[in-house]
């Protein structure tokens, strides 16, 4: 199990985060949360990277706050500045990482993954990053900055993230040369959140096993080539 651990900033500034340690770790993963904050299921994430053999770390972005009602979530997902998050929050985590030794990758989900893609220009010390189904407005996107390869899974179903919007992505990708390897599925947004299912869920939202499990399988595999 992992424990909550406190890490600096580029800025000097403290944030806590949670931080799974693997056992022999190939190298290590700064983990993005979703829009609900570091909750059980995110905290499970780390856990599953840490078994699979990358140290895994998640910055609390939200500094102890999280929420299972959706109209919170956006709430705190709103007043989040994205810039100061990649810049500085994941940029610490991906340095404390990188201080501890071995190669540091960046994942996120959702909104974790819009930040990773903004994390990935903003923090120069990651060496790989995946993102899964979230990107932030184009405008945001410089994709000349991305200098690391990249895996990215899309679900083609999802309401939130519209394909479209990862077609232009992926254009400016293109256009800057970014290496980069992309999975698209036949499924919905959080398609990989085991909580997305049930009664509970939101009606955009919809887990699909198999096709997490898959994404995953090709997730660790581009971490192990890249960070190994």
């Amino acid at each position: 199990m992992g424990s909550m651990i406190e890490f600096k900033r580029p800025d000097g500034q403290s944030v806590s985060g949670y931080l799974a340690e693997a056992a022999r770790p190939v190298g290590s993963v700064v983990v993005i949360q979703e829009w609900w904050g570091l909750n059980d299921q995110i905290r499970g994430v780390a856990e599953r990277v840490a078994r699979a053999g990358f140290t895994a770390l998640v910055p609390d972005l939200y500094r102890g706050k999280s929420t299972v009602e959706a109209e919170e979530a956006h709430h705190l997902m709103t007043g989040l500045n994205f810039g100061d998050a990649a810049s500085q929050d994941v940029r610490g985590a991906v340095q404390f990482l990188k201080a501890r030794g071995g190669k540091v990758g960046v994942t996120g989900f959702c909104m974790g993954g819009a930040l990773t893609v903004l994390s990935l220009q903003m923090a120069p010390e990651a060496e790989a990053g995946v993102i899964w189904y979230g990107y932030p407005p184009l405008e945001f996107v410089n994709a000349a900055a991305i200098r690391v390869p990249v895996m990215a899974h899309w679900a083609e179903q999802d309401q939130a993230f519209a394909i479209a919007g990862v077609d232009a992505l992926e254009e400016k990708f293109k256009a800057a040369d970014v290496r980069y390897e992309a999975h698209r599925y036949l499924a919905q947004h959080g398609f990989a959140n085991e909580t997305a299912q049930g009664p509970h869920r939101l009606p955009i939202t919809q887990y699909d096993a198999a096709w997490a499990q898959m994404a995953w399988d090709r997730s660790f595999r581009f971490f192990g080539r890249t960070l190994g």
